[in-house]
C-alpha cells in the first residue's frame, strides 16, 4: 500500500473513533442501566469496535514513514489499547468471567473469529530507548558468558563397579558377534538363490510379462484418478491450488515495500530530530530576547494594576501555582487577586471539615444516585479527545500534495517548540521578576514606614499525609552489573526461550454463547487463553504509557494440567514484550540465600533489577508450594512457604510506573490454600485441555513443523478425535517419536497415516474427565468463580438491596 492508502486509511479510523467517542460521550449522560445482559452487550459492542480500530491504527502506525503523524498515531494507539483493557476490566466485573463470547455481536457486525484477534504491536520491541538496549544487550552478554564458563568445565567421570563394566563390555561384544553373524547368514542365503536359479522357459516370461502389465496400469490408473479427484476438490472450492501455496510476486513486493517503509522511518526520524535542534537554536535566537521582554512588560503592568486597584503590591504567584503563567490568562488584576486569596484559604481550612464535608457530599451523592449499572470512569477518553482534535485541527484537511516524500512539517515543529521555550523562558523571568517585585516594594512601602513583606510568605507545609518510608537500600554500593552477573550466576536471571504467542496454536470456541444459553458454563479454548493473556500480559507490559493509566494486575496465576503450555506462555510474555525472566520457582531457590536476612537480600535484588531493567517477568514454577495447606515429608528440606510473607511485602511495592509481572504456573492448585493464593494473584486463568478444533489444528501444524507431509491417508479428524484428553505436551511428544528423519525420508512412498500415531498415544497417560472436573470445582470456590455461581443462580441481584439498606443503616447510626 502507498503512503496515501494509509493515510486514507488513518482518516477512516479517526472517523470511526469520533463517533464512538460521541456515543461513550455524549451529551447528556446516559441513565443506569439495570439489565445486567443488556449493559454487558454494550460494553462488549464497544470492545469490539475498539478492537477493529487497534488493528487498524497498529498496521497504520507500522508502516505511515511521516515522523510527525507517528507521534500522534502512536498517541491515539495508546489510548485505545488502554480503552480496550478498562473495557475487558468491566466486563470481567459485569459477567463475572475471565473468558466471554460475542458470536451474536461479531454476526451483526459481520465479522469472523479471527477479526477477534488481538495484535501485538510491533513497536514493543523496535522502539526501545537507548538506556534500555543498553541494558539489555549487557544482559545478554552476561547469559552467554555464564553458558561458555558452564560449557567450559571439565567433564566429570562417574565411577562405577568392575562388575557394572564387565556387563556393558559384554553387552557391546555380543551386540558386534550379532551383527557379524547376521551379516553371514545373509549373503549364504545370497549365494544360495544364485545357484538355485533356472533360465525361464515361455510360458514363465508371458506370465511375468502380464504381471508386470497388471502393476503398472493399476499405478498409472491410480495416478490420474489421484490427480481426476484433487482437480475436482479444487473445482468445487474444497481444496487450494497448490500454484496459491508458494508466494506470489505480489506478495513478494508487498513485504519488500513494507521493509522499505521502515528503513525510510528511520531516516525520517534521523532528519526530524536534527531538524528540532536547528529550529530550537533559530527560535531562541531570533524570538528568545522579545519573548523575555514582553513577558517583562506585561508582569509589570500587572503590578501598577493590582496596586492602582488594591493600594499594594502582589504577592507573586508561586511556581507550584503556574508562576507568571496565571497572569497571561485572560483576566483582571481584581480576579487575579481573589483567586490567590482563595487559594491561601483553601490551604489554611484545618482537613477534618474538608473530612466532615466530603462525608456529607457522599451521603447526598449516594441517596441522589439512580440503582443500576454505570460504566467504569476512563483515563484514557480524555487523551483519545484530544488525540481526535489534533487530527481534526491539523491533518484532516491538511493539504500534502507538495510534501509527496513525507518529510516533517517545519511549521508544526515551530509552533511546538515555540511553547517549550515560552515555558522556559517563563522560569527565568519569574525569577528576575520576584527579585524586581521585591525591591519594588523595599523603595515605594519603605517611605509608608510600614513593615517590608516582600515576597516573605511562605505557605506552611501541608500536614496532608506522613511521608512514606522509602523502601531500604541493601545494594546501594553495587553497579547494575554486578548485580545481574550475580543472579545470572545463581539462577536467578534467565535467557527466556524463543516462542512467539502464535506458536501457541488453539481454535475459536464455536459454542461458548449457544453453551450459556443453556445455563452451561464453557471451557475456554486456546484461542480464548491466547487472547486473555495478551491483554493482561503483554499489552501493559509493552507500553510505558498503558501500563500507569490501566487497571493494574500484579500478578496472574496460570493453572491446568502437566502439558497445556504454562511455561510456554511465560516464555511468549518475555518474548513478545522483550522483558527479562526471573525465576522464583520453589526447586530454584532452594538452598539459595539462607536465612533470613539471606532471603531478604535475594527478593531485593531481583525486584531492584526487574525495575531497572523492566519490562521485566518473575516467574513462580509450581506456585501452589508455597500456599501449601501441609508440607509433605519428602519436601520439607526445601523449605517451600519461605517466601510466603516476603513476597507478599514485595508485591505491595510494584506501582503503576513499574513494568513488573509475577506470574505463576502450577498443575495442582488443590493442594494449596486457596484464600492465601487468591490474595497473592489478582487473576486466576484456568487453561484446559484442548477442543476438538484445536487438537485438528494442532496435529496438522506440528506434523508440519516436524518435517512430516499431511496427506490424504492421513486422517486427522479421526485422529484428533481418538486424541481426546491428551495435551498439547502429549501431541508434541507423540509426532517427535513418529515422525523422525528416518520415517521423512520413506514418506514419498508410504505416507503418514493415522495408525501410526495410535500406539504411542496410547502409552501415555491422558487428562481424565475427573481430574479437569476437580478443577473447574476448584475455580468455582476463586472469588470470581463464586460471583459467576451467584449471578448464575440469582442471588447476587437479591443481595444487592439488602446491602444498601444496611449500609444505609450504618451510616445513620454513625
Amino acid at each position: 500500500m502507498s503512503q496515501r492508502s494509509y493515510n486514507k486509511l488513518w482518516a477512516d479510523v479517526q472517523l470511526e473513533l469520533s463517533r464512538l467517542l460521541a456515543e461513550e460521550l455524549p451529551a447528556e449522560p446516559l441513565r443506569p442501566e439495570k439489565d445486567r445482559v443488556v449493559f454487558f452487550q454494550r460494553v462488549a459492542l464497544f470492545y469490539v469496535r475498539y478492537l477493529q480500530i487497534f488493528r487498524k491504527l497498529e498496521e497504520i502506525y507500522d508502516q505511515v514513514i511521516h515522523p510527525q503523524k507517528r507521534r500522534l498515531i502512536r498517541t491515539v494507539l495508546d489510548g485505545v489499547i488502554g480503552r480496550l483493557l478498562e473495557l475487558k476490566n468491566e466486563m470481567v466485573e459485569k459477567e463475572f468471567s475471565e473468558y466471554h463470547y460475542m458470536d451474536d455481536i461479531l454476526h451483526d457486525l459481520k465479522l469472523s473469529p479471527a477479526d477477534l484477534e488481538i495484535p501485538i504491536p510491533r513497536y514493543f520491541i523496535t522502539e526501545c530507548s537507548k538506556e534500555l538496549q543498553e541494558r539489555k544487550t549487557m544482559v545478554t552478554d552476561i547469559l552467554k558468558l555464564v553458558e561458555v564458563t558452564e560449557s567450559l568445565e571439565p567433564l566429570k567421570v562417574k565411577e562405577i563397579s568392575p562388575e557394572k563394566a564387565i556387563k556393558i563390555i559384554q553387552v557391546a561384544e555380543r551386540a558386534r558377534q550379532g551383527r557379524l553373524r547376521a551379516k553371514l547368514n545373509e549373503e549364504s542365503r545370497n549365494m544360495n538363490r544364485m545357484y538355485r536359479t533356472k533360465e525361464p522357459g515361455a510360458a514363465e516370461i508371458e506370465a511375468a510379462a502380464v504381471c508386470i502389465q497388471k502393476v503398472w496400469r493399476g499405478y498409472v490408473q491410480r495416478k490420474w484418478t489421484k490427480i481426476a479427484r484433487e482437480e475436482e476438490m479444487i473445482f468445487l472450492g474444497m481444496a487450494m491450488n497448490p500454484k496459491y501455496k508458494v508466494p506470489r510476486p505480489a506478495e513478494i513486493a508487498a513485504k519488500a515495500t513494507e521493509a522499505c517503509n521502515r528503513i525510510k522511518q528511520q531516516e525520517h526520524e534521523e532528519d526530524y530530530q536534527k531538524s528540532i535542534v536547528v529550529i530550537t537554536k533559530q527560535l531562541l535566537d531570533v524570538e528568545g530576547h522579545d519573548m523575555s521582554n514582553t513577558m517583562k512588560e506585561q508582569i509589570r503592568q500587572w503590578f501598577i494594576e493590582c496596586r492602582d486597584a488594591t493600594g499594594s503590591f502582589p504577592d507573586y504567584p508561586d511556581a507550584e501555582d503556574g508562576g507568571s503563567a496565571l497572569l497571561f490568562a485572560e483576566k483582571n488584576p481584581q480576579q487575579l487577586m481573589e483567586e490567590i486569596a482563595a487559594k491561601e484559604e483553601d490551604d489554611s481550612n484545618n482537613r477534618p471539615k474538608g473530612k466532615e464535608e466530603k462525608k456529607k457530599k457522599g451521603k447526598i451523592d449516594i441517596e441522589e444516585e439512580e440503582e443500576g449499572l454505570k460504566m467504569l470512569p476512563s483515563a484514557f477518553l480524555s487523551d483519545l479527545q484530544v488525540g481526535n482534535k489534533t487530527f481534526e485541527d491539523f491533518w484532516q484537511n491538511r493539504n500534502e500534495s507538495k510534501n509527496f516524500v513525507q518529510r516533517h512539517e517545519v511549521e508544526l515543529i515551530k509552533e511546538e517548540k515555540r511553547k517549550v521555550i515560552e515555558a522556559d523562558i517563563q522560569l527565568q523571568v519569574d525569577v528576575q521578576m520576584r527579585q524586581e517585585l521585591a525591591e519594588w516594594k523595599l523603595s515605594v512601602d519603605k517611605d509608608k514606614g510600614g513593615k517590608t513583606k516582600g515576597n516573605a510568605k511562605k505557605k506552611k507545609g501541608s500536614k496532608s499525609g506522613k511521608k512514606k518510608k522509602k523502601e531500604k537500600d541493601l545494594t546501594a554500593d553495587r553497579t547494575l552489573e554486578s548485580l545481574c552477573q550475580e543472579l545470572v550466576e545463581q539462577g536467578l536471571l534467565k535467557k527466556p526461550k524463543n516462542v512467539a504467542l502464535q506458536d501457541y496454536i488453539g481454535d475459536y470456541s464455536y459454542l461458548g454463547t449457544t453453551l450459556r444459553q443453556y445455563d452451561i458454563e464453557p471451557m475456554p479454548s486456546l484461542s480464548d487463553v491466547r487472547q486473555v493473556l495478551t491483554l493482561y500480559g503483554i499489552l501493559p507490559l509493552g507500553s510505558q504509557v498503558v501500563h500507569e493509566k490501566a487497571p493494574l494486575i500484579k500478578a496472574i496465576l496460570l493453572t491446568g494440567p502437566t502439558g497445556v503450555g504454562k511455561k510456554m506462555l511465560v516464555h511468549a510474555i518475555c518474548q513478545e514484550t522483550e522483558a527479562n525472566l526471573f525465576d522464583l520457582s520453589t526447586l530454584n531457590t532452594a538452598g539459595k540465600y539462607p536465612g533470613k536476612n539471606g532471603l531478604a537480600m535475594m527478593l531485593h535484588m531481583v525486584f531492584k533489577v526487574a525495575r531497572l531493567l523492566q519490562p521485566s517477568v518473575i516467574w513462580i514454577g509450581d506456585a501452589e508450594k508455597m500456599f501449601y495447606k501441609k508440607v509433605p515429608k519428602e519436601e520439607k528440606e526445601l523449605e517451600p512457604k519461605r517466601l510466603k510473607k516476603d513476597l507478599s511485602k514485595s508485591l505491595k511495592l510494584i506501582k503503576g510506573e513499574d513494568r513488573v509481572l509475577i506470574v505463576g504456573t502450577t498443575r495442582d492448585p488443590l493442594s494449596a490454600d486457596i484464600k492465601s493464593l487468591c490474595k497473592m494473584y489478582s487473576k486466576i486463568l484456568l487453561i484446559p485441555r484442548p477442543d476438538y478444533g484445536s487438537r485438528y489444528i494442532l496435529w496438522k501444524q506440528l506434523i508440519t513443523k516436524q518435517g512430516g507431509e499431511v496427506t490424504q491417508a492421513l486422517d486427522l479428524s479421526s485422529l484428533s478425535k481418538i486424541s481426546d484428553g491428551y495435551t498439547p505436551g502429549h501431541m508434541v511428544r507423540v509426532v517427535q517419536r513418529v515422525v523422525t528423519k528416518h520415517r521423512i525420508l520413506h514418506q514419498a512412498k508410504r505416507p503418514l497415516t493415522a495408525s501410526e500415531f495410535v500406539p504411542p498415544l496410547a502409552k501415555l497417560d491422558p487428562v481424565f474427565q475427573e481430574e479437569e472436573e476437580a478443577l473447574k470445582n476448584w475455580y468455582a470456590k476463586t472469588p470470581l468463580g463464586k460471583k459467576r455461581i451467584k449471578a448464575a443462580t440469582g442471588k447476587e441481584e437479591e443481595e444487592a438491596p439488602v446491602k444498601n439498606k444496611d449500609a444505609k443503616k450504618k451510616k445513620g447510626k454513625k
